[in-house]
């Protein structure tokens, strides 16, 4: 029979409805994503997905998928609302896509100029070193240093990055960076109980990312920090090639392993969400991580190798071994002052991160805190003050300050720094009359212990005006309050204190047992110590061919050939 007007009508009608509804499905429903690529030349990191107001809001509104939840109606609508202004105002997710990169953009200059200023600290510890250890052996302090950024750098090029970093997606992704999506494996352990990450090997497949390497840039100077504080502990007594063997243990085992359990999504800082332990382990940047690991790594070598040759005499007492250069101490000191201004506020990631003026401010507070209560207890000590104790007691207020610099104000910064100051010089006569360590730089006190006192200080002093949300904890309220961040023993949250005090001592003791384990077996079969001519002699000529000061040798050759004339 032939189809009649209306009915062809109707027919078109149906037609054109299911057209539309197709279309509806296809604008609004949301697309089935392809997996997360690795994107090198950075042209699609940072979009509308990293737009955010100030208070951190998202442009991109995720859709709801619990349905019991109360507000579950609300969200609903707001996810309706962005579908469809995403399908009727293209300008504005265009816009949103702009703001996105721009915010990126702007953390990643942030985050690589602030990782130049801790790279440029490897001087500020090349003159220090320096200016503290005797003149005959200066070249071997310098070549120390210099080799310790050349081989601790291919080791955590190598093995270390992936390590600390190959499963960060998985808890802690870095999202002022856009996040590295692609490194998401962990090697050992999973979930919330990772141990070390599986992916990103010589910073090749899901590592070689823009968003990964500007991670990578700022993280390697931090493991090289680690790395340069066991020069000032083991200089004058160890043989090149054991030095070596030291710096490639540091960057690509003992300071990723543990950087991956705190930095890295790892099981320490997963405890607030898996144990209910505040807001799991915290270290800002890096007091126990980077500086506690490194202090308690150095005192195993320190005791591994011995005092240098005539440290103490027949009765046990010390010997004061004069610092060979005050100029470069006080320069290289700040020197690392000025790094430090890279350390502690570059650990947003992110400019966009006002709280960088706070980090800041709390920082040189610690610093110039911990200088005036070590040098006033040296002079209350000894009768008159020591510019390398004021020293290092600026070091330790900066060690001590690193972890909980963002999470606290102005005069618990004093406090730390002065506590610091405290520690530093206890600890120093106390490594030297008590334990009978040789620590010719004090790194053992400066970065061991005041390490781990920053630590501590973090679960003290903590106010909960910083860190909503950190590691997973509290996004919403926390301890009953809105918005309420990282809290310390003072402000109420008595877990957050016992949190940091087993986890600072935690990783005090695995830097210290695996160091002392690995090195007590590599030393049994070789000697990691100079022969006692060469350690007589001086470093420079016998392990390196070459004097830091030639004109001294010719000074004294001369010397002997008028003494002898006459």
């Amino acid at each position: 029979m032939p189809i009649t007007r209306a009915k062809r009508i109707k027919k078109f009608a149906i037609e054109a409805l299911a057209i539309l509804a197709i279309a509806q499905i296809l604008l609004v429903a949301p697309r089935p994503t392809r997996a997360q690529q690795p994107d090198p030349a950075g042209t699609a990191t940072g979009d509308k997905n990293s737009a955010a107001d100030a208070a951190g809001n998202p442009f991109v509104v995720p859709e709801p998928t619990d349905k019991s939840a109360p507000d579950y109606q609300q969200k609903k609508k707001a996810f309706n609302d962005y579908q469809s202004q995403s399908t009727r105002e293209p300008l504005a997710v265009k816009l949103a896509d702009d703001v996105g990169h721009v915010r990126i953009a702007t953390n990643f200059s942030w985050t690589l100029l602030t990782g130049y200023l801790v790279l440029f600290m490897q001087a500020g510890f090349a003159l220090l070193t320096c200016g503290l250890v005797r003149k005959k052996n200066a070249g071997h302090l310098m070549m120390l240093n210099f080799a310790a950024y050349v081989f601790a750098f291919l080791a955590y090029y190598a093995i270390g990055y992936a390590f600390q970093f190959g499963a960060v997606a998985i808890n802690a992704a870095p999202t002022n960076l856009g996040g590295t999506p692609t490194l998401n494996h962990f090697l050992i352990g999973s979930g919330q109980w990772g141990l070390l990450g599986g992916k990103g090997f010589f910073l090749t497949g899901p590592a070689y990312d823009a968003s990964s390497n500007c991670l990578t840039l700022f993280e390697v100077v931090f493991m090289e920090t680690a790395g340069y504080i066991i020069v000032g502990a083991i200089c004058e007594r160890i043989t090149f090639w054991a030095f070596l063997l030291c710096e490639l243990f540091v960057g690509g085992l003992l300071y990723p392993i543990s950087g991956c359990w705190v930095w890295g999504g790892g099981w320490m800082s997963q405890l607030g969400t898996s144990m209910h332990l505040g807001h799991g382990y915290v270290d800002f940047a890096g007091s126990s991580v980077v500086h506690s690991v490194g202090g308690f790594c150095a005192m195993a070598l320190a005791i591994i190798l011995g005092p240098r040759l005539g440290k103490y005499d027949k009765q046990g007492r010390p010997r004061a071994f004069p610092a060979s250069n005050l100029v470069f101490v006080v320069t290289g000191t700040f020197l690392l002052l000025f790094g430090w201004m890279g350390f502690n506020p570059g650990s947003t990631l992110g400019a966009t991160d006002l709280r960088i003026a706070v980090v800041a401010v709390n920082t040189n507070l610690a610093a110039v805190a911990g200088s005036a209560a070590a040098m006033l207890l040296w002079y209350r000590l000894f009768g008159k003050p020591d510019i390398t104790m004021a020293c290092n007691g600026m070091l330790a207020g900066l060690v001590a300050i690193t972890a909980p610099c963002a999470f606290v104000g102005p005069t618990a910064s004093v406090i730390i720094g002065v506590v610091a100051g405290v520690v530093v010089c206890a600890g120093v006569l106390f490594n030297e009359r008590v334990l009978k360590i040789d620590d010719p730089c004090g790194a053992i006190s400066v970065h061991g212990y005041c390490g781990w006192l920053g630590a501590v200080s973090l679960g003290i002093f903590a106010d909960g005006t910083y860190g909503s949300g950190w590691n997973g904890v509290g996004a919403l309220t926390y301890l009953g309050k809105s918005g309420q961040g990282v809290t310390g023993l003072l402000h109420g949250d008595a877990s957050q204190f016992w949190m940091q005090l087993g986890g600072a001592t935690l990783l005090a003791a695995y830097a210290f047992g695996f160091t002392f384990i690995t090195f007590k077996a590599v030393n049994a079969v070789k000697s990691m110590r100079v022969s006692k001519e060469v350690e007589l002699q001086g470093l420079d000529v016998p392990e390196f061919g070459m004097l830091a000061y030639p004109e001294d040798a010719v000074d004294m050759l001369t010397e002997g050939s008028l003494a002898q004339q006459r």
